[in-house]
């Protein structure tokens, strides 16, 4: 190999990024008409307003890309369907308007496919379960219209599932709950636990038949904060498959900015402020006569990586960087070109080149392929 080793490294195998709000934050700029938003932007010529655009997905090596139909929890019953309706469409646009660039995948094999065409494979990832308003022919929808998971809650409960950043009510997962996770088993749509309590947790991973994903969640041991996994959790991985996406959020990756978080909840929870509402904490903090915010690294979540491989093990991590989902980023990770660092350091750590191989992609394409034999024996 060259001295380049990380860049070699990822030619040859596709890093697969769990997590990117790049279609929320063109809905933010132009509103909800996909065709807008997607006008509304130049991402071959690159834009610094955003984290993302294609010169630095070029640049961060990125192969294949779960972006993000996000709804926010404001949105309910039929308008939180319609959002994520649009999400998808705008996610299709974009494919349709870059075809050099990025290839739409429904499946492992067409990501693997899209990689070794030059192109980005762009698969989709519903967040926020509120999004199917109770209806399991929606959720059979999505996935109709190539979304390949479901995180099963945003910062508020759902009517059937806890999230980690409510009070709790079901105690986990409801009977529907339970219902919504088999039934995703048997589409092939992969069960997403960032987010979720975690008695949602435990309860999707007693239930569920095939291997789940957290996509863009740290580990609590290393800080703790409630939307990271805790050990018995990552262990149980071990045992079903499954894949932890460690994120590059800056309050679940560095314990100080964790810390300075807990602050700013408070002095927002006494402006009577909701600290969930993400527009409403970026203003908050942006205007707030308190502390300044600590700064996170690289080598902070390089901290999450090792610890989540010694309690899951290699075969069950991955990355979820959360890009145009924050307003900050580790240093060393500001935008999408960032993953050559990460990688770089991994292997100064001794990483094997086989290692980083799992967890750039291989470990999150094996899951997807486990997904649809899940689901290809349910149908048989």
């Amino acid at each position: 190999m060259t001295d380049d080793r990380e860049s070699a490294l990822l030619s040859r195998v596709p890093l697969v990024d769990g997590h990117n709000d790049l279609p929320w934050a063109l809905r933010l700029r132009s509103g909800p008409d996909p065709v807008a938003a997607v006008a509304g932007v130049d991402l071959a010529a690159g834009d610094p307003g955003l984290h993302t655009d294609l010169p630095r997905l070029r640049a961060g090596r990125v192969g294949a890309q779960f972006w993000s139909v996000y709804v926010p929890c404001s949105f309910t019953g039929d308008s939180a369907v319609t959002a994520v309706l649009e999400q998808v469409e705008l996610v299709h646009r974009l494919v349709e308007r870059y075809p050099a660039d990025l290839a739409l995948a429904t499946s492992a094999d067409e990501a693997v496919t899209a990689f070794r065409d030059g192109r980005i494979g762009s698969l989709l990832g519903a967040e926020g379960g509120h999004c199917i308003a109770g209806s399991l022919g929606v959720l059979r929808t999505l996935r109709r219209l190539g979304v390949r998971y479901l995180t099963l809650t945003h910062n508020l409960n759902t009517d059937w599932a806890d999230s980690a950043t409510d009070e709790p009510v079901h105690g986990g997962l409801t009977g529907f709950g339970r219902e919504v996770v088999r039934e995703m088993n048997r589409i092939g749509m992969l069960v997403d636990l960032s987010h979720v309590a975690e008695t949602t947790m435990r309860d999707a991973l007693a239930t569920s038949a095939a291997p789940v994903v957290f996509t863009h969640s740290s580990t609590r041991a290393v800080t703790d904060h409630p939307r990271n996994v805790p050990d018995d959790v990552l262990a149980a991985l071990s045992g079903t498959g499954g894949v932890c996406m460690v994120t590059f959020v800056p309050r679940f990756v560095s314990p100080a900015v964790a810390a300075w978080d807990d602050r700013l909840h408070e002095a927002m929870a006494a402006a009577d402020l909701d600290h969930r509402d993400l527009r409403a904490r970026d203003a908050f903090a942006a205007s707030w006569d308190g502390p300044q915010p600590p700064v996170a690294t690289l080598d902070d979540v390089v901290e999450h990586m090792e610890h989540a491989r010694a309690v899951a093990g290699i075969d069950h991590i991955g990355i979820g960087g959360d890009y145009d989902g924050v307003a900050e980023l580790p240093v060393g990770l500001d935008d999408v070109a960032g993953y050559p660092a990460l990688f770089r350091a991994l292997l100064e750590r001794g990483w094997s080149e086989k290692d980083c191989a799992k967890l750039a992609g291989r470990n999150v394409l094996r899951v997807l392929r486990d997904a649809d034999d899940v689901a290809g024996a349910a149908e048989g």
